[in-house]
C-alpha cells in the first residue's frame, strides 16, 4: 500500500527503548531511507522490519522516512499488540509478524518495486533467468492477490515462500527475509534486477531468453554456500 502522510494515529507505548533497540531502529531508518534512494519505492509505499528478541520493530504508517527521528521508534509484540512508540505501526503490519512466527528471520523488507511488481502481473513464478535465483532458495513465486493490510494477503505470501528468502506479491510488489537486515535488503536489490533483467530479455523481438535447469540453479546454490569469505579472527 501507498501509505499517506497523516495516516499515523497515536497510540499508547508500552515502555521505554533499549539501547540494542535503539541501534536497530536507526539501521531500520537508513535502510527505509535507502529503499527511497535506490528506487525501490516511492514516498512510504513499502516497509522495514526488524526483530530484536520477542519485538518487531517496524516502519510507522504514513510516515516519510526522511522525517523518522530516534523518538519515532515504533515496535510491537509478535501478536501486534504495540509495545514501543506512539505511532501506529505500517499497516502492512501482518505480512511482516507472519514471518517472524514461521521463519527465523530477523528483518523484512517490502517494496513496491517497479520492475518486480510489473513482473508480479505477468507470471506466476519470476523465469529462471539468472542463478541469482538460488541466493532466495531456488524459483521466484508470485503470491495471490489479495487486498493490502489483510491476513489473507499474509496467507498467500507464506505459501508463495515456502522453502525460499523472497516472493513476490501479484499487482503488489516484494518481500524478503534474512537474517540481518543488510542480507533482507540485498535479496530484494537482487530481485528486483533479476525481474528487471528477465523483462528486459524477453522483450527483444524474435527472440527467447535461455532460462537455466532446475539442475543448474541447485548447483548454483551449492556454490553459494562456501561463498564469500570464511570467518576469521575479526569474525569477518
Amino acid at each position: 500500500m501507498t501509505e499517506q502522510p497523516g495516516d499515523g494515529r497515536e497510540t499508547g507505548g508500552a515502555r521505554g527503548v533499549s539501547e540494542e533497540e535503539a541501534r536497530a531502529w536507526a539501521e531500520l531508518v537508513d535502510a527505509a531511507r535507502r529503499t527511497v534512494a535506490d528506487g525501490l519505492v516511492v514516498g512510504t509505499s513499502g516497509n522495514v522490519s526488524v526483530r530484536v528478541g520477542g519485538t518487531v520493530l517496524v516502519t510507522p504508517s504514513g510516515v516519510p522516512y526522511d522525517r523518522l527521528t530516534p523518538d519515532d521508534v515504533t515496535g510491537v509484540d509478535l501478536t501486534g499488540r504495540q509495545v514501543l512508540g506512539t505511532l501506529v505501526p505500517t499497516s502492512e503490519l501482518p505480512m511482516h509478524l507472519a514471518v517472524y512466527r514461521t521463519t527465523g528471520a530477523r528483518a523484512v523488507v517490502h517494496t513496491h518495486a517497479v520492475h518486480a511488481t510489473a513482473v508480479s502481473t505477468l507470471v506466476d513464478e519470476l523465469p529462471p533467468i539468472h542463478y541469482m535465483a538460488a541466493a532466495l532458495g531456488g524459483p521466484v513465486r508470485v503470491a495471490r492477490y489479495a487486498a493490502y493490510g489483510t491476513d489473507e494477503l499474509a496467507g498467500h505470501m507464506l505459501r508463495a515462500l515456502d522453502g525460499r528468502t523472497g516472493c513476490l506479491l501479484r499487482n503488489h510488489g516484494t518481500v524478503t527475509h534474512g537474517t540481518t537486515l543488510t542480507q533482507a535488503y540485498d535479496r530484494t536489490a537482487q530481485l528486483e534486477w533479476m525481474c528487471r533483467l528477465w523483462l528486459t530479455a524477453s522483450s527483444v523481438p524474435g527472440l527467447s531468453p535461455h532460462l537455466l535447469t532446475p539442475e543448474q540453479l541447485g548447483e548454483a546454490g551449492e556454490r553459494m554456500r562456501g561463498y564469500g569469505q570464511p570467518p576469521g579472527p575479526s569474525g569477518g
